[in-house]
């Protein structure tokens, strides 16, 4: 017991401060973009054009944040004229249209926030579903569970079993072979529920878009509550969205 002690003493607190200090993350992170609307058309349409994703739209000189997978081919196609990434990791949204980004976002609902505040106060169980992903969203959400994030202290927590859950959180594009599990698990938590589409792959599809093999689109099957944008999310940008969203 002494031993623990003292190495508790010279280690300190290795939680982050986050929210209540901001944090930095490394350079080459890809967060929001920030968009020239009076970039050269041109150049709008080539980026547009060579998008792995079809997520630019170039008419409306917007891009889709639920289709992007942040490779930054716009950004260096362009070398920044058109489209640059910022810092900013707080990309989470209530609604599919409000991922349509003009370069900026709008705050997560408010009457949303209000409403989920009151039924679930200060505690919110999930259970993690993942459905045909390839692991990457599954590793950094479970990041949130390490002493840096610790997301138990804002009283969120992952649950084994649906039926202790307050909803689901799901990644990945939902292939033919998953979506009865998950339509399994997600009527299997009780009443009131929340529906959390993680990933870029869960939102739209993802690098899988198109594709005849997956659903693509969770929204299409149960009704999403939240969407978090990313491939795969940061892990930030997951702990933004269901504190701004959540509490």
């Amino acid at each position: 017991m002494l031993k623990l002690i003292r190495n508790r003493a010279e280690q300190g607190c290795k939680t982050t401060a986050y929210p209540k200090q901001p944090i930095e993350l490394y350079k080459r992170y890809r967060g929001l973009p920030r968009i020239n609307a009076d970039c050269d058309p041109a150049l709008i349409n080539h980026c547009a054009e060579i998008c792995p994703q079809d997520a630019i739209l170039g008419e409306e000189k917007k891009i889709d944040l639920g289709k992007c997978t942040f490779c930054g081919r716009c950004e260096h196609v362009g070398e920044g004229a058109f489209v640059t990434f910022s810092q900013e990791f707080g990309m989470g949204a209530a609604s599919r249209e409000a991922l349509i980004c003009d370069g900026s976002l709008p705050a997560l609902a408010d009457h949303a926030k209000k409403h989920f505040k009151k039924l679930f106060g200060r505690s919110l169980q999930l259970r993690q579903v993942s459905a045909a992903g390839c692991n990457a969203c599954e590793a950094d959400t479970n990041v949130l569970n390490t002493p840096f994030f610790d997301l138990s202290r804002f009283g969120i927590d992952f649950v084994a079993s649906p039926r202790h859950a307050d909803g689901i959180h799901v990644t990945g594009p939902i292939s033919r072979n998953m979506k009865t599990a998950l339509i399994t698990t997600y009527e299997a938590v009780p009443a009131p529920k929340v529906v959390i589409a993680s990933g870029a792959c869960a939102i739209s599809g993802g690098p899988f878009y198109g594709s005849g093999e997956i659903v693509g689109d969770l929204n299409s099957i149960v009704p999403v509550d939240l969407y978090i944008p990313g491939c795969p999310p940061h892990p930030l940008t997951t702990l933004h969205a269901l504190l701004n969203f959540f509490k």
